[in-house]
């Protein structure tokens, strides 16, 4: 993407995202989000229909990174030991840190309770992923019992790391993400009995 056109997007997601901390989006119009972007109506319509449309390019780029970030230990990974991992190959912290607006806002706003579901499904969904991409699944290498059903394990490896993360925005994102990294780490480890 041209260099100009992401400073342009980047501009509307931030001015979305600002617009959003006080007032709900079905009272935001175009016209509030170019005056806060401070670009003119042409050149939203040029990018987007719809205010909606740019919303839903803001929250596909926040699932894209959250996607990368999450997969980053598992990459060129033929077998991931947690106990041997490090902290520094944990970087969904790192993530949240960069979109700390986003996460802010959809844990703090009612109106945007919805997408909590849509974030906590994306983390179930790489859970699955990951457990089957490495051999280290606990299906794999029996460090799990293998009757544990694979979705329900997912959902509660999805739902203990999104409990991290609103715990996180609650404190006002006071630990560094290096911090969460660890504490993620030794709460794995722990409950691995490591």
């Amino acid at each position: 993407m041209d260099r100009r056109i992401r400073k342009t997007k980047q501009a509307f997601h931030q001015a979305l995202l600002q617009l959003l901390e006080q007032q709900d989006f079905r009272a935001i119009t175009i016209t509030d989000i170019v005056n806060a972007a401070d670009v003119n109506r042409g050149t939203f319509y040029k990018h987007y229909m719809y205010k909606e449309d740019l919303l839903d390019e803001l929250i596909e780029e926040v699932l894209q990174d959250l996607t990368d970030s999450y997969m980053e230990p598992y990459r060129g990974n033929n077998y991931l030991d947690v106990s041997e991992l490090v902290s520094s190959a944990i970087t969904i912290f790192d993530h949240v840190a960069a979109h700390r607006s986003f996460y802010r806002l959809i844990i703090h706003s009612h109106s945007m309770s919805g997408f909590q579901q849509r974030i906590c499904s994306q983390l179930q969904r790489l859970c699955l992923q990951g457990m089957n991409q490495v051999s280290s699944s606990p299906y794999a290498d029996n460090k799990q019992p293998s009757s544990i059903h694979p979705e329900l394990f997912a959902s509660y490896q999805a739902y203990a790391i999104w409990g991290l993360i609103m715990n996180w925005a609650q404190h006002e994102f006071e630990a560094s993400p290096d911090y969460m990294a660890e504490q993620l780490l030794l709460i794995v480890n722990y409950s691995a009995g490591r």
